[in-house]
């Protein structure tokens, strides 16, 4: 597939994919969708990959749904939104999710509706100081979706998620690291290289035990203390047979820096 909506690269491990609608604050559309979830499989299919950096060009993130694609006339059958988010938004954040290595989201400008959300379907997510974050599906007469429901409650608490939800304020990226809602604010001029150095620490990290890490972290909500010390057990019991964890021990014991395979 040729991409005119995102670009793609992948080198050494590292995947990038940079959503590229500047002219349109990189709002979606259902070609950018598919460009995107060609992206995905490339990167799924990806043996020795090690993270996934999401990121946007312009000014802004992503705007969310574009909705020219979505205006109405006189008579017109009523959108069915709930397709849309089958089709696009919900596979999207499940991908993201599964996905074993960590996804690393760059917040370069403003991420408003399911562009908001997909920044927070990320394992790392930093922003640019001068980026926000907007919940406007209120002033449309809609719910948060793309895992708004979901992410904003379990990041933020359920006073700041309704705040959010209902008032549909922007909410700046130091406000937003202050709350929890990601990991990090960075200056404007030292975004681009935070961003690349997560990326190379992530390229040396072992990738085995972080996809374990957020295996266990994501399942905790939905566990019992009893099932997520099981779980724990069963998942500590595979990561002390890697390669990583012996080059680990080995390399602390001669006090060298590790040398990881991901395996």
């Amino acid at each position: 597939m040729i991409y005119q909506n995102i670009q793609f690269e992948l080198q050494d491990g590292v995947a990038r994919i940079t959503l590229n609608r500047p002219d349109k604050l990189n709002s979606f559309t259902a070609d950018m969708h598919a460009e995107l979830a060609d992206a995905l499989s490339r990167v799924e299919q990806q043996s020795g990959l090690r993270v996934l950096v999401l990121t946007g060009n312009g000014r802004g993130f992503c705007a969310g749904q574009d909705l020219s694609e979505r205006q109405m006339s006189a008579g017109d059958a009523p959108v069915d939104l709930g397709a849309t988010i089958e089709k696009f938004y919900a596979p999207l954040v499940r991908r993201l999710r599964a996905l074993a290595a960590p996804v690393v989201v760059g917040v370069n400008g403003v991420a408003a509706g399911a562009g908001a959300n997909l920044a927070l379907a990320g394992d790392i997510v930093i922003a640019r100081r001068s980026a926000s974050f907007i919940q406007p599906f209120c002033r449309l007469g809609l719910l948060p979706d793309t895992g708004g429901t979901f992410f904003l409650p379990r990041l933020v608490g359920p006073a700041r998620a309704m705040g959010l939800a209902l008032l549909g304020d922007k909410l700046p990226a130091e406000q937003a690291a202050q709350w929890g809602l990601i990991w990090e604010c960075v200056a404007d001029e030292d975004f681009e290289a935070r961003l690349d150095e997560l990326a190379r620490h992530f390229a040396q990290a072992p990738t085995k035990g972080l996809a374990y890490a957020k295996k266990a972290i994501y399942a905790s909500d939905a566990h019992s203390l009893d099932q997520q010390l099981d779980m724990e057990r069963d998942l500590m019991r595979e990561l002390g047979a890697s390669q990583d964890y012996r080059e680990g021990v080995d390399a602390f014991l001669a006090k060298r820096a590790p040398v990881f395979k991901g395996m």
